[in-house]
């Protein structure tokens, strides 16, 4: 009987033991089938991810920026611990502990998911998995990526610090609005620097990586609320906060610039202007647009802020008056439909849709804005940004009394008498506080439009070269197109100072005498006979005088 009982139990522990190590041997064959051709994960060790590039005036000041994802990378250890404990308690609250993956939260997710007949699936990655298949792997859901991503994890732990993973993890993860990586995620949402973060903010960084646009801080705000407050819960549960911390924290209202809680980071920054945009297409051609999209360059520009300044505002000035010399109205040809003009938050939304130039400063910032109503003489009309008062906003008679229409056959109709000989309900145009010149004090709005007629306008300091102020035409959001450096014009008679420079250089004086005489000079598209302007000869002529009356025999005898 005892025989029979130990050869039983015997029996019992072979078919165990036997069990275990097929399973152990499937599973050890599955992991060495999956990770043979595995990408090489030692190239994390010297990952530089992409970064944003930016422009610096003379004085140090950034005034612009180009990334394509728009990334500021922090070290580790500049990281504050909050930001770091926001993300582990959200992500993966065993990270320091683990070897790459969590075998409970991987059982975890398997037991919900059969529980729920495949309703509640989660993926229960890891940091050091998901930083797998962020940077070595596709982001399909598929078995054959889990377990590699397993194995890589596992590979990584052996190779990087816990700290070198949380780095890699907190600077390349999309946290939404062109975000990626904590440090620009916190500019994004609430204009701060991650050390200026309160735990409640961290939290809600750390609530993006599942889905940023499930999660967004106006459209989605009470399910981000909800996945904030979980999270500052378990901050709480894990001990990186108390109490009394997470009872205020949780309490605090969910703010964000989105919501226009803070002022944009971007609002620090002047609009992008004919300047920066130029240094972005010659760096474009010399490194390629992709490496100045990411390769984090540091650009001091020659730009004279001040000078540049004036630049614009002398080029917008001419241009203006000179397009209201001519007296015609063409406004901006764009339309909000009347359907979207019948109560404020509606045509608010629908101006701010519109693609219109807001970058204008001439005299006081150029507004959008859009014809709400046309009267017997006056129009109201909807400013953008602007709040509307008690009488509402209008463009009085006098203000277009300058202009007249162009009829559909081209010729110009009677000049402007009243409002409505120009605007109609719907009208996108721009318009502009006019104010006295004596005390600033408002008088009225006026009504504007961008010059049909463009113009460029460049500065170098002659000493060294250095451009220090370039406007490329009557304003960049209008059209980018840089008549400064892009447009091909013949030079025309603005050559003709080089070449009598090269003459002085070449030995000549202001008085030497240059025949001023017909001349015939034989070409492939035959004989070319120049004239002067003037079609008259001076016959021998001193130097300075060829210069001084720009003559053209002269000029190409010389």
């Amino acid at each position: 009987m005892t025989r029979f009982i130990l050869s039983f139990f015997g029996a019992i522990f072979t078919l165990i033991t036997m069990g275990m190590f097929m399973v152990a041997l499937g599973v050890g064959g599955v992991f060495w089938m999956y990770g043979r051709d595995l990408p090489s994960h030692e190239s994390l060790a010297q990952y530089t991810p992409p970064t944003i590039s930016r422009i610096y005036s003379v004085e140090g000041r950034i005034i612009d920026e180009f990334a394509q994802e728009r990334r500021l990378f922090t070290p580790a250890n500049e990281i504050p611990d909050l930001v770091k404990q926001a993300f582990i308690s959200a992500e993966d609250k065993n990270f320091y502990t683990h070897q790459g993956y969590d075998l409970r939260g991987i059982a975890a997710a398997a037991f919900d998911a059969i529980a729920s007949r495949g309703r509640d699936v989660r993926g229960a990655s890891t940091i050091t998995q998901q930083v797998m298949k962020n940077f070595l792997l596709s982001g399909d859901r598929r078995v054959e990526r889990k377990i590699k991503e397993i194995i890589l994890a596992s590979r990584i732990e052996e190779t990087l610090s816990k700290e070198k993973i949380l780095e890699l993890y907190m600077n390349e993860i999309f946290l939404g609005q062109n975000s990626y990586g904590v440090t620009a995620a916190a500019q994004t949402y609430f204009n701060k620097s991650l050390v200026e973060l309160a735990p409640h903010e961290a939290a809600t960084l750390a609530s993006m990586p599942k889905a940023p646009s499930e999660f967004h801080p106006v459209r989605r705000k009470d399910r981000l609320l909800a996945r904030r407050n979980f999270v500052l819960k378990e901050m709480y549960e894990n001990g990186y906060i108390d109490e009394a911390t997470y009872e205020a924290e949780v309490a605090m209202p969910l703010r964000s610039v989105q919501n226009g809680d803070y002022e944009p980071f971007r609002d620090a920054l002047p609009p992008r202007n004919y300047f920066t945009d130029e240094i972005r297409r010659q760096l474009s051609e010399d490194f390629g647009e992709g490496e100045f999209f990411s390769g984090g360059f540091s650009v001091r520009a020659t730009l004279d802020p001040e000078l540049q300044v004036e630049a614009e505002d002398a080029l917008q000035r001419a241009l203006e008056s000179y397009d209201r010399s001519q007296g015609v109205w063409r406004g901006t040809g764009l339309t909000i439909h009347k359907d979207q003009l019948t109560d404020t938050a509606t045509w608010r939304a629908a101006l701010s849709d519109v693609s219109i130039a807001r970058d204008i400063r001439l005299e006081n910032p150029w507004y959008p804005a859009v014809v709400l109503e046309v009267g017997q003489n006056d129009a109201r009309i909807g400013i953008e940004g602007v709040a509307d008062d008690e009488d509402g906003h209008w463009i009085p008679s006098s203000d277009v009394q300058w202009a007249r229409k162009r009829n559909p056959d081209g010729s110009l109709g009677r000049k402007g008498r009243v409002a409505g000989d120009l605007l109609e309900v719907g009208d996108v145009v721009h318009v502009r506080r006019m104010t006295s010149d004596s005390d600033g004090s408002f008088i009225r709005w006026s009504l504007r439009q961008v010059p049909d007629v463009q113009g460029a306008f460049m500065a170098m300091d002659v000493n060294t070269g250095r451009v220090i102020a370039m406007q490329g035409g009557f304003s960049y959001q209008h059209s980018v197109f840089n008549r400064a450096t892009q447009a091909q014009r013949q030079p025309g008679s603005s050559f003709k100072p080089f070449v009598f420079a090269a003459a002085l250089d070449s030995g000549y004086s202001p008085a030497t005498i240059v025949v001023d005489a017909p001349i015939e000079i034989d070409t492939p598209q035959g004989v070319w006979r120049p004239q002067n302007a003037s079609n008259r000869f001076y016959g021998p002529t001193p130097l300075r005088t060829g210069i001084e009356q720009s003559r053209n025999l002269m000029t190409i005898r010389l």
